[in-house]
Parts: structure tokens; C-alpha cells; sequence
């Protein structure tokens, strides 16, 4: 049966609980995005900031290729957390595509962290950040549609890397099958050099036969 899509990538949301359940639109579990022409279907990981997810955080992250990590605009101890859950992601992922979001930034008078301030953290993270809400509708769709791009061309450098050092290996295995069958040949004439030079002095296996030799010595007669 044919798949329905042409790459499959595993999505964790993480964050502080109550920062994004239900408000940021995540109440289901696989999503297919479309990026310039290819099909992406997400499988989106949600421990919803549980506690009792501690002790499977190993395996929770085996295989990620993207996470989200989400903080309330209105909480300001759910972004002092992400510090917190950026670590929790370096600890437990070697290489994976990250993005900072602010939630329920649907209400200026509640909010608490300006975005000023979640920029410049971003920037110093080297992360991406968005404000979204999904009760009005904002960013939900760039968010995903950007931590879907990123984990795409992620996977696509990563796929040429691992082709271009297959082709190095398959040149070097040819520059040394080559290197060793020039050395066969060297070795070869080396030795019938030899067993022709002996032929031609009258070597044998127990003293040579100088007499065989012809060597012109008529340069000594005055």
C-alpha cells in the first residue's frame, strides 16, 4: 500500500502545564503539513508538563526531530521554566530542531512577558520564537509550517552529508584497490626484472657464472 505522505517526523510540545493545553490547538495527535509540494505528517508528542512523564523521559525523546517548547505570555514563571526545559532538551536529544512559543497571546492586559524580551532570549538561544493563540487564530499554522521546515531541511542536509561521505568512501576504496594492483604490477616486473637479469649472468642457485656476463672492458686497453 502506497504511503500517503512523503516524510514522517516526531513532534514533542513541552512546557509548563497549563500553558498551552487546549489553547494552543493540539488536541490531536497527527498532522499533515505540505511544504513546497511534499507532504510532511507530524506525530505530535504531548506530555502536557506532567510530572509523572519524569520517568520516561528517555525514551519520551528517542526519535524526536522537532520540539516545540511553549511558555504562557501571561505566566512569567512558565518563561523563566523554558531555561529549564531547553536544558531537559540538550540532556536528552543530540540533534533536534527547536522553537519557542508564546501562548494565550490573546489578552494585552494579562500578558507579562513582552515580547521585547522573549526575542532577545530567543535570539540568544538561537531559536525561533513565536506568540501564538489559537482562540483568535494567530501564528498556529506558522509555527507548525516553521518547525515542520526546519526538521525537513534538517533531514534532507543530513541524508546529502551521509551520501557525499558514502561517495568519499567508495572513491578512497577505489584509490586503494587501484593503489594495490599498481603495486602487484610494480612487484611483478620487479621480479621478472630479476629472473631475467640472473638468466643473462648465468646466476644459479649456488654461484654465479661471472663469465657469462658480457661486460665491454675495451676502455682499459691503452
Amino acid at each position: 500500500m502506497a504511503r500517503d505522505y512523503d516524510y514522517l517526523f516526531k513532534l514533542l510540545i513541552i512546557g509548563d502545564s497549563g500553558s498551552y493545553i487546549t489553547t494552543i490547538g493540539v488536541d490531536f495527535k497527527i498532522r499533515t503539513v505540505e511544504i513546497n509540494g511534499e507532504k510532511v505528517k507530524l506525530q505530535i508528542w504531548d506530555t502536557a508538563g506532567q510530572e509523572r512523564f519524569r520517568t520516561i523521559t528517555s525514551t519520551y525523546y528517542r526519535g524526536t526531530h522537532g520540539v516545540i517548547v511553549v511558555y504562557d505570555v501571561s505566566s512569567a514563571e512558565s518563561f523563566v521554566n523554558v531555561k529549564r526545559w531547553l536544558h531537559e532538551i540538550n540532556q536528552n536529544c543530540d540533534d533536534v530542531c527547536r522553537i519557542l512559543v508564546g501562548n494565550k497571546n490573546d489578552d494585552p492586559a494579562s500578558k507579562v512577558v513582552e515580547t521585547n524580551d522573549a526575542q532577545k532570549f530567543a535570539e540568544q538561544m538561537g531559536i525561533r520564537l513565536f506568540e501564538t493563540s489559537a482562540k483568535e487564530n494567530i501564528n498556529v499554522e506558522d509555527m507548525f509550517n516553521c518547525i515542520t521546515e526546519l526538521v525537513l531541511k534538517t533531514r534532507k542536509e543530513s541524508v546529502a552529508k551521509q551520501q557525499q561521505q558514502q561517495q568519499s568512501e567508495v572513491v578512497k576504496l577505489r584509490l586503494d584497490s587501484s593503489g594495490i594492483a599498481l603495486h602487484r604490477r610494480l612487484l611483478s616486473l620487479k621480479i621478472f626484472i630479476t629472473v631475467c637479469v640472473s638468466h643473462r649472468c648465468g646466476f644459479t642457485q649456488t654461484r654465479p657464472n661471472v663469465s657469462d656476463c658480457s661486460v665491454n672492458t675495451s676502455w682499459r686497453t691503452l
